[in-house]
This record gives C-alpha cells, structure tokens and sequence, in this order.
C-alpha cells in the first residue's frame, strides 16, 4: 500500500521529530522555504546541529520522518513532500 507524505511541521525552539508516529518510513522531499526567518537545524547522526538555510532542500529516500528531527527560529516551517512507495 502507497501512501502520499505531504505536511508542513512548524520549527520551535526545541528539537522535535518530522513524524508524531513511532515509524514512518518514506522517500521525501524535506525543504526549508525561502520564507524562513532563520536558518533550521537537523540534528545531525552525531547530535552535532546541522544548519539548513532558508531556501535549502533534499531529497531522501527510504527514512524515518520520526528519526528527523528539526528546530529553529519558532514558527518557521519545514515542508515534507513524497509517499511511502
């Protein structure tokens, strides 16, 4: 079964993951719009914090949105587009 990813996650000052779920493997693309006030930071796989600026996009394939987590500038945005295929 195929599911199509799309959301937008509000940054707040403190880490939180892109998935409310346990586990929510998807191949996505993950960008922080031009529209940011600041740069929003990943938590990096050594817990270093990993800047992206406003404007900045990837795409991963197969991962754990719950895995990834972001903060940053409150109420800036990342957007997350792509499904479960």
């Amino acid at each position: 079964m195929h599911n199509v990813v799309m959301r937008k996650v509000t940054v707040t000052a403190d880490y939180k993951p892109l998935s409310a779920k346990s586990r929510e493997v998807a191949s996505v693309e993950i960008s922080t719009p031009p529209t940011n006030t600041g740069a929003v930071f990943f938590r990096g796989d050594d817990g270093s914090d990993v800047p992206w600026v406003p404007g900045e996009y990837h795409s991963l394939r197969r991962v754990n949105l719950a895995d990834i987590k972001v903060k940053g500038t409150p109420g800036d945005v990342v957007t997350i587009v792509g499904g479960t295929w």
